[in-house]
């Protein structure tokens, strides 16, 4: 206000009564104020939560949205052990960062119903090799150096199995072991190593299942890789990563358009792709599947739980 503007001041005898107004006034405004600013904090927002926000992906996928009217928060957490467990308690709407296999271990131990409602890719777990530069070079005698700890344990096996080049019991699953190999139907052996290690084993083995991570770090390129998950073979399955929500919001329809409009806009997947050095393998396998698989991994997390 100028200072050249007069102030109107009120008659006396009613000057108590228009303050008492004023302040209420001032209250009212202050709480429509406070309601606005929580609404426009993402009160009508999708929060998504990931693990690694700063991916460039995630800013197109975001504008892909806004693009279909969707406002999306993509929310940042510094840990896997984070998302599932605010996305429970209703911090969040939707999650992407875990394949099946880690839902499944977290819905067990939590007694929590999360579900996945759309895949995005899966990140393969690769065979190098320094002694071979296809999957039949490989012979009988031969060995493969496989990350020891029982997670990558059992996707290796699976990896391995996928590819022809050993043959599990019953067909393997996320728990397999060394014992569930028939070695006498199997090409190559298998040799446990640290994970970290497998990468400067490589020399001492005819080939060895090596961490993306790791295999960055020793400088393996991806076009020497001989052999990764096979996505269309079910025992891969529980290794896709999936968009995931609370069992009650799985119908939700903008959800679900979230899941298809990453699906289907090329510069989001091409985004995941380079991201992960040219790996990823982009999927769009079907909810019931994916549900079923859930369900499948679940029993055995109790079974061996």
């Amino acid at each position: 206000m100028s200072e050249a503007t007069p102030l109107i001041e009120a008659p006396k005898k009613k000057r108590g009564r228009l303050v008492a107004l004023v302040v209420a006034v001032v209250v009212v405004l202050a709480a429509v104020g406070v309601g606005i600013a929580v609404a426009n904090r993402g009160g009508d927002a999708v929060r998504i939560g990931v693990v690694g926000a700063s991916d460039p992906y995630w800013a197109t996928f975001t504008q892909a949205a806004a693009d279909e009217g969707i406002d999306v928060e993509i929310v940042d957490f510094a840990n896997y052990e984070q998302p599932n467990p605010a996305l429970t308690e209703g911090e969040l709407d939707l999650n992407q960062f875990q394949h099946i296999v880690y839902l499944a271990q977290y819905d067990v131990s939590a007694d929590a119903d999360l579900v996945p409602i759309g895949s995005t890719a899966i990140y393969p777990l690769p065979l190098y090799s320094q002694e071979h530069t296809s999957l039949g070079q490989f012979s009988k005698g031969d060995t493969v150096a496989v990350p020891d700890d029982a997670s990558n344990l059992a996707r290796s096996l699976l990896v391995l199995q996928s590819n022809g080049l050993i043959e599990l019991k019953d067909g393997g699953d996320v728990f397999s072991g060394l014992d569930d190999i028939d070695t006498e139907a199997s090409t190559v052996t298998v040799s446990p190593v640290a994970a970290d290690l497998a990468a400067t084993s490589l020399p001492d083995f005819d080939g060895a299942i090596i961490n993306n991570e790791y295999a960055t770090k020793a400088g393996l390129s991806p076009d020497s890789i001989i052999a990764t998950d096979d996505p269309s073979d079910p025992a891969s399955l529980p290794y896709v990563n999936v968009f995931a929500t609370r069992e009650g919001d799985a119908d939700n329809e903008t959800y679900q358009k979230l899941v298809q409009i990453y699906q289907d806009t090329k510069s989001v997947t091409d985004g995941v792709v380079e991201n992960s050095g040219g790996t990823a393998l982009v999927t769009k396998v079907p909810v019931a599947d994916l549900r079923e698989s859930l369900d499948q991994t679940k029993e055995l997390v109790e079974q061996n739980g």
